[in-house]
């Protein structure tokens, strides 16, 4: 519902430049009735949609500055406030000073363009979560760039063609991890990054790296404090002056923004769940138990496969790339009911678990790596051989559960992460053709998941784990998941639990504090536990996740859906006919939940190819 798109190193008329601005910003703006920001230099131009408060710009003697986000300047004094336009020109003014440490004194979510024409650069930057994306291309010497790739592909000096890579990455993660995209030679900037443009030649750096600090001598009750303190402040600014919703999943972090709404602002938070009549994915109670303990005023919709029907189109051409998260249908009906209400504005809980330590695998891996404290004789001349020489299959059920054990924690983070992904456990040649393989690096997730895992300075499993969730279920995933199901229900999202005191804050905590041998966010949960329902701290994690395998089976309008795109997608020699064949007629009644979400994938995939 948001977004920026422009370039720079292209000579054209003002009327050319606003023909091709109009044409570039209607995959930005076909959702939103709001005006658009037009910059026009000599060879450069520049289009801004969103929230008038969220527009930022500054044009002068060949400079132009678009910054878009909710952003603050970290030093200013509390009692100061900057003119809206005055916004981009002082970001201008620090970093024609200080270059990239001007990144320091900016705090929020944001995108952001520098071109200065007179010296034929331009610099872009997001934000240090990465929170909307931002893409861009180089072609014969001009930088095109936009938060939609769709809008990039309708630039002239832009030929696009799907990169076979990408595609094969996109059926490992379910999503295509920048910094790739669906197409060759073009990128996202990674959480934290900047790019600069050149004489034709792109550099990219990091302004901003998590770093941890895991011997913080803190109190608890004085980190129980601050943490207080943090989420009313994030909460606060994050609802900005317009009417304002939630998201209620029943889970710790949408109560917890459920509550503060209340607390700072002395009224009952307006909050929004979703249900599926389908045993074992409804979680509907626990909402409502948040709902009454905070007083919220609450809304509730039952999501139907006739909904999934109607919406599975809509979601594929929402996304300017193939994209696999299921739970983006929930998250639309859940966001379109606060749009039909009135409001503005609705807030995620997304990133506390990846902060606080929430995820079940979090617990599940250091389980795993107690086995490393066992000798190395036993592992090594044991063990492990022992995995090797049989399958497991037949033995015991207490014996099946060590071999089991064994067999995982043998293998090495981050790559045991992915023992249970999709493709993995399939195979690759099993599911890909091999005109399709031959095209491809298959190494190449390993790799990027290796690349981000290690990067980080921290010896901590869990910390690692966080890291790597910042960038692959989060800026990769979750986020462009909400932002872009929020864009289709044309209502705005902000994200209060990843502001940059909180992260920052996040990163002091010592590791134990996270996660407690196997007890998850250990330090949130204790620190609410007089703000919280009991029920909801106890809780186990489950979200809005969509039962799509389950009425696959059921509903016919679905499983004509799924078939048809399946079949279509034969065509595109990616996948293998006997594999797609065999998916829908037996794996998916051996276990509707597990292949349920490969067929949701593959679907997905051809109806972005329909689409485009």
């Amino acid at each position: 519902m948001t977004g920026i798109c422009g370039w720079t190193g292209c000579n054209m008329t003002a009327a050319e430049s606003r023909e091709l601005l109009d044409k570039m910003t209607r995959p930005i703006t076909q959702h939103d009735n709001r005006s658009t920001q037009i910059l026009i230099g000599n060879k450069s131009a520049l289009a801004i949609n969103g929230h008038a408060n969220s527009i930022h710009t500054y044009q002068n003697e060949g400079i132009i500055v678009g910054l878009w986000g909710q952003v603050r300047f970290k030093n200013l004094l509390s009692d100061q406030k900057l003119e809206p336009e005055y916004i981009a020109q002082r970001f201008l003014e620090n970093w024609l000073s200080k270059g990239d440490k001007a990144f320091l004194d900016l705090t929020g979510e944001f995108t952001l363009c520098v071109i200065d024409e007179n010296t034929d650069q331009c610099m872009l930057a997001v934000d240090r979560m990465g929170t909307r994306s931002l893409a861009y291309q180089v072609s014969n010497g001009h930088l095109v760039f936009s938060t939609s790739s769709d809008a990039i592909i309708q630039h002239p000096s832009i030929k696009p063609e799907v990169d076979p890579q990408s595609i094969f990455n996109y059926v490992y993660f379910h999503m295509i991890p920048s910094p790739g995209t669906v197409y060759k030679q073009q990128y996202r900037l990674l959480p934290g990054e900047y790019l600069t443009f050149r004489q034709n030649e792109t550099k990219t750096n990091q302004y901003w790296t998590a770093r941890f600090n895991e011997s913080c001598p803190r109190s608890f009750e004085d980190l129980k404090d601050e943490l207080r303190t943090l989420l009313r402040s994030s909460i606060r600014d994050a609802l900005g002056n317009e009417p304002v919703g939630a998201f209620l999943s029943g889970g710790t972090d949408s109560s917890t923004i459920a509550g503060v709404i209340g607390e700072v602002t002395g009224e009952p938070a307006s909050t929004y769940s979703i249900g599926f009549d389908a045993e074992g994915y409804d979680e509907m109670e626990y909402a409502r138990i948040a709902a009454r303990h905070f007083s919220t005023k609450h809304h509730e919709y039952y999501v139907t496969p006739d909904d999934v029907v109607t919406a599975i189109p809509q979601m594929a051409a929402i996304f300017d790339q193939p994209f696999g998260n299921a739970s983006a249908i929930p998250a639309y009906f859940c966001a379109r009911m606060a749009k039909a209400d009135g409001l503005g504005r609705i807030l995620g809980g997304d990133g506390g678990d990846e902060l606080f330590g929430g995820n079940e695998r979090y617990a599940k891996q250091y389980l795993f790596s107690l086995y490393a404290h066992l000798p190395a004789i036993m592992r090594e001349q044991v063990l492990e051989p022992w995995t090797k020489r049989s399958s497991g299959k037949h033995l015991p059920a207490l014996l099946r559960k060590i071999f089991r054990f064994v067999e995982q924690a043998a293998v090495p983070m981050p790559e045991r992460m992915d023992t249970y992904n999709l493709l993995i456990r399939h195979g690759f040649t099993t599911v890909f053709t091999t005109e399709f393989l031959a095209s491809i690096d298959t190494a190449s997730p390993k790799s990027l998941n290796n690349e981000i895992y290690h990067q980080v300075n921290t010896d901590s499993l869990i910390n690692k784990m966080l890291a790597y969730d910042w960038k692959f279920t989060l800026a990769d995933n979750d986020l462009p998941k909400v932002v872009k199901a929020c864009e289709l229900a044309q209502i705005d999202v902000a994200f209060p639990l990843i502001s940059d005191e909180l992260v920052s804050f996040s990163t002091q905590l010592k590791p134990g504090y996270k996660v407690n041998r196997t007890k998850l966010r250990y330090f949130f949960k204790t620190a609410l536990k007089d703000f919280l329902p009991e029920e909801i701290i106890a809780k186990q994690k489950h979200g809005f996740g969509l039962p799509f395998g389950v009425w696959l089976q059921e509903h016919k309008a679905l499983k004509t859906l799924a078939a048809d795109s399946l079949t279509d997608l034969k065509s595109r020699n990616i996948i293998r006919n006997d594999f797609i064949d065999t998916l829908l007629a037996q794996h998916l009644k051996e276990h509707a939940g597990y292949h349920g979400t490969m067929i949701w994938i593959l679907m997905m995939l051809e109806q972005w190819h329909k689409l485009r």
